[in-house]
């Protein structure tokens, strides 16, 4: 039988005898991002003060330039700025990049989904039937150009 006194990795993930932890997370300084768009896509952050190796991992390059990764380009932009608003809510500088974002995200959405078909369930809205499981999708080749 174990010793009570001792915690082992048996015990499971929070043995009573685990010590009280204090997570911290460094606030951000500046909502001034130096990546374009493709850049911080492949690096993970569009703030160079937030792009630290994982493990001497560097990312390198940049996404490939198609209308789908632009899309993707504009939603992780979209969630970096929503999550530096998160703790800098007074920030109307970076408040308003994020408006513009919003902006250019929904009309580039649009227009992917009247090019290509829908990229997430919601868009097949307007279409005339259910094109979502149709082939090709959205990653493949283009999309489902002319289905819509």
């Amino acid at each position: 039988m174990a010793n009570n006194n001792t915690c082992t990795y048996r015990q499971g993930a929070l043995p009573s005898c685990a010590p009280l932890a204090v997570p911290m997370v460094a606030p951000q300084q500046s909502s001034q991002p130096a990546y374009e768009s493709a850049e911080a896509l492949a690096k993970g952050t569009l703030f160079p003060g937030l792009d630290l190796p994982f493990m001497d991992y560097v990312a390198t390059g940049a996404a490939e330039n198609t209308p789908l990764a632009e899309l993707m380009a504009l939603d992780f932009v979209l969630q970096e700025l929503a999550l530096y608003l998160d703790t800098h809510p007074d920030d109307t500088e970076a408040f308003k990049t994020w408006k513009s974002f919003v902006s250019l995200a929904e009309k580039g959405r649009k227009r992917y989904v009247e090019l290509y078909g829908p990229v997430m369930r919601q868009d097949t809205v307007n279409c005339n039937s259910w094109v979502w499981p149709e082939d090709p999708w959205p990653w493949d080749n283009g999309g489902k150009a002319g289905k819509n």
